[in-house]
């Protein structure tokens, strides 16, 4: 009987703790999914307030912290002591993150015809979205307003009339488009928003390869495109572009155009252009270079990765000072084109003089693969890339660090979400990019956590039902929701029922898992009159948002997020970061109100001058976001 008791004890008490597990276990509240199917088991749990970058499974007896009790003093129905308050905030030690029970995210179609291809996006401080695609097919869904043409030559010299519009401004807050007159192709170019909130477009094709035009936002419906063609020294057709240190803008590479410039100001012409041996050295038969990941890093240098080498470029002397380990797998970059971020830049009130900058690059192609699925008469579309790498570029020894993907993926893209972590979409299983050149699309986007242990970082989401290949883009929006646009593998808009891959004009959104309806009830709601809008480098700001109070939240429940918005197109999202900066003070004002004041970053050369949203992250789970600038 003593020998069966004791089996009956083996068998029903790991029960009992898997179980527990199951209930408790989770990623930012995440109760593994058995969807799920590449992290096996029960899935990892980790609290996001843990800066020990370790992990391990929430049980019953850790859900509540016994200092947190402290900030239970404080009655919800009297007024706040902000002395208690605050000292308690300051002293309990964070709180889980809040649990969510299966939620893969959830897609909604949002808008059935965005008139153009949305070819290029960019996401404006007035919160209207630029989207424009290329003039060449001179065609699209809407036509220039008032029945103004703008002229144009075909290949027999022979003059046309252009009636349609190329570009639009979408408003958030309508769900309505407007047109908007471009007047020489932006067909694959650079931009972004500049330092003082005018929106900049670099590049294109034809007529636009060395042209500069600007946009400066408007909420009457009059404003529209400024162009200066001719402006730039080279041709910029595939070029990046980002915002540097001082607030000049930097330009590198384009098909042919192995160098880099500074963008002029308004109306010069540019000084010229400085000639660039990684660009030069990584141009395969097939290019795989184009749209190179370029970076501002902490040390005030340039970061530039191409194919699958980088270097480090000193802005002040205009020279290669470093060369990185090559990333071994296959070409990233276009046609090959991969995806790029940084992972969260980690601030304190306290940096070192180099503040680490982590470089992440993921997916691709194999370097024959555009040549194999260029033949029309024998396409052959080889599996696109399904690695990632991660390098500290800041460290003095850097070097890459390799993991896989839960699947392939060419054409992606890659974004900051306002909770640190990353989320992957879009894209195909196979093929390059270029006209007709890739097959299987990949539905399903990825939440990639980065500061879980390694083959646990990657999540599984609600897959979406339409392709996203060639020419699709994405962007985050003050939501805290992404919008979803774009793809067009064709040479025109091809609506026909036998073309397979459709030109989409669809937007669609996506509400990852941190939007969950059960979270509401935690969300903080940022008080934007009583929120600093104009933040001074290594200052001082406050930010007051409101919370439920029964929720007892200190100090370390909170995390201030400061999300550099990008320039997306063919697959990178340039000028992106994300920060979480440091908190100096949390107080209570008063009827579930609270303030947080926050340390501005140190510097350009963690946080380049210009527009970026913040979001205060409670537990996991963001506000929306609110405008600020960050002042030269």
């Amino acid at each position: 009987m003593a020998t069966l008791k004791m089996k009956l004890f083996c068998i029903v008490l790991p029960l009992f703790f898997a179980s527990a597990l199951a209930i408790e276990a989770h990623w930012r509240g995440f109760v593994p999914n058995p969807l799920l199917a590449h992290q096996g088991g029960f899935g990892f749990s980790f609290d996001h307030n843990d800066h020990t970058h370790t992990g391990g499974f929430h049980l019953f007896d850790e859900a509540q912290p016994v200092v947190a009790s402290k900030a239970a003093a404080v009655d919800p129905a009297q007024p706040a002591n902000t002395d208690v308050a605050a000292a308690a905030g300051a002293d309990a030690p964070a709180q889980p993150d809040f649990p969510f029970v299966n939620n893969m995210g959830a897609w909604e179609l949002l808008l059935q015809d965005s008139g153009v291809s949305v070819m290029h996006l960019t996401l404006l401080p007035n919160n209207k979205i630029m989207f424009y695609d290329a003039a060449a097919p001179h065609i699209s869904n809407i036509k220039l307003p008032n029945g103004e043409c703008l002229p144009w030559k075909n290949d027999q010299g022979v003059v046309a009339q252009d009636c349609n519009a190329h570009g639009v401004e979408y408003d958030i807050a309508t769900n309505t488009i407007r047109p908007l007159k471009i007047t020489t192709d932006a067909w694959c170019s650079s931009g972004g928003v500049m330092p003082n909130g005018r929106f900049i477009s670099t590049g294109g094709w034809a007529d636009g390869i060395k042209s500069i035009r600007y946009f400066t936002p408007c909420d009457d419906g009059k404003c529209d495109f400024k162009d200066y063609p001719d402006t730039l020294n080279a041709e910029r057709w595939y070029a990046t572009q980002i915002t540097l240190a001082d607030g000049r803008l930097f330009l590198a590479g384009g098909r042919h155009s192995y160098s880099y410039e500074y963008v002029p100001p308004e109306g010069q012409k540019s000084a010229g252009s400085i000639v660039s041996e990684l660009l030069d050295t990584t141009t395969d038969t097939d290019e795989n270079n184009l749209y190179p990941f370029v970076y501002q890093s902490s040390d005030g240098n340039i970061f530039i990765f191409a194919n699958d080498q980088s270097i480090l470029f000193n802005p002040k002397t205009n020279r290669q000072i470093k060369k990185f380990p090559t990333l071994p797998g296959g070409a990233r970059n276009y046609p090959a084109s991969g995806m790029s971020a940084l992972l969260p830049i980690e601030l304190k009130e306290q940096n070192p003089d180099v503040i680490p900058i982590e470089v992440m690059v993921c997916g691709g192609a194999l370097k024959e693969a555009y040549a194999a699925s260029a033949k029309p008469e024998n396409r052959v579309f080889l599996p696109a890339l399904n690695d990632c790498g991660r390098m500290v570029i800041t460290d003095p020894n850097p070097q890459w660090d390799k993991e896989e993907m839960p699947s392939r993926r060419v054409m992606g893209d890659m974004l900051n979400l306002p909770t640190g972590d990353l989320l992957i979409i879009n894209g195909a299983k196979a093929g390059t990019s270029a006209w007709w050149q890739a097959e299987d699309p990949n539905f399903t986007p990825h939440i990639y956590n980065p500061k879980f242990p390694k083959g646990q970082r990657f999540f599984d989401m609600a897959p979406t039902t339409i392709p996203r290949m060639y020419h699709s883009t994405s962007a985050v929006l003050p939501s805290t929701k992404i919008l979803v646009a774009g793809s067009n593998p064709n040479s025109g808009y091809w609506f026909a029922p036998d073309v397979k891959y459709k030109t989409e004009l669809r937007l669609e959104i996506f509400s990852p898992p941190y939007l969950d309806a059960s979270l509401d009830i935690h969300r903080p709601a940022i008080d934007v009159g009583a929120t600093s809008k104009k933040l001074t480098y290594g200052a001082d700001f406050n930010i007051q948002f409101k919370v439920n109070e029964a929720d007892k939240p200190g100090k370390n429940d909170f995390k201030v997020h400061m999300y550099a918005v990008p320039f997306t197109t063919h697959g990178y999202s340039m000028n992106q970061r994300l920060l979480s900066l440091a908190k100096k003070d949390f107080k209570a004002v008063g009827g579930g109100v609270y303030s947080i004041t926050a340390l501005a970053p140190p510097s350009g050369n963690v946080a380049p001058p210009g527009f970026y949203l913040v979001f205060v992250v409670h537990r996991g789970v963001p506000s929306q976001g609110v405008w600020v600038q960050m002042n030269q």
